[in-house]
């Protein structure tokens, strides 16, 4: 919720339950339609090209006739951000709560890659889009089958949301900084870290620069960062486990 809208005004806006004008011309223009052209403009030029008057021009309208829809940018983005979701790919029956997860989770982070403006928006609140319910259904009914409290499960799937919304995050504002100066996130660090880091003050990082961990130079960021998401994600559903198994 932005812009002094609350949260019921967003379930309207998002659920399309919001009274319509009756009076003037039939609308030449959907909702969906304005927002199908503002995603792909923010996919080929950036989040900061989406404005109403281009998404006006793309569609061939006078910006006025837009806001007959959309009352602003604001919720513009809005609709943006759920649209962008796609759908949750079907579950496989018996998969097993674990590599439902896993997939949920390389899921969402896919989404995140191909419309990567989305990691630049804020979060405004809890998810409320058809869309982004829709996957936290998903996550849920991957949990259907433990011994988890409904309460657990809502609190694993949040836990689970902000991991991967963290990682998709720092990544997007790190990628650029890698693509300007990669020797900076490999040798060169370790290098400065070894000047300053004093094992009298801080020795269990002295520890790890002497064992050489950022000696190493870093040239594949993608698979750098993939690999670190995919640890993480090990680590985060072992925790899963062990709750699973002391609620047993």
């Amino acid at each position: 919720m932005t812009e002094g809208r609350s949260f019921e005004d967003d379930v309207e806006l998002l659920w399309g339950l919001r009274d319509t004008p009756r009076r003037g011309p039939r609308p030449t223009l959907t909702v969906d339609e304005i927002v199908r052209a503002a995603v792909d403009i923010a996919d080929v030029d950036g989040l900061a090209a989406v404005s109403m008057a281009r998404v006006a021009e793309r569609l061939g309208n006078a910006p006025m006739a837009l806001y007959r829809h959309v009352r602003s940018k604001s919720e513009l983005l809005t609709l943006m951000a759920d649209a962008a979701m796609d759908t949750p790919p079907p579950t496989v029956a018996d998969a097993g709560w674990r590599p439902a997860l896993t997939a949920w989770a390389r899921g969402v982070t896919a989404m995140y890659r191909a419309h990567p403006w989305v990691a630049t928006l804020p979060i405004a609140g809890p998810p409320v889009g058809p869309r982004n319910l829709a996957w936290f259904d998903a996550a849920l009914a991957a949990l259907k089958d433990t011994a988890l409290a409904p309460g657990v499960k809502v609190a694993v799937v949040m836990g689970l949301i902000t991991y991967v919304q963290g990682e998709v995050r720092l990544t997007a504002e790190l990628a650029a900084a890698f693509i300007d100066d990669p020797a900076a996130f490999g040798a060169r660090y370790g290098a400065a870290l070894a000047r300053v880091v004093d094992p009298r003050a801080l020795p269990a990082l002295a520890a790890v620069v002497a064992a050489g961990v950022f000696d190493v130079t870093a040239t594949d960021f993608g698979a750098d960062v993939a690999a670190d998401f995919d640890f993480g994600l090990e680590c985060f559903l072992d925790g899963v486990a062990v709750t699973i198994e002391r609620q047993g």
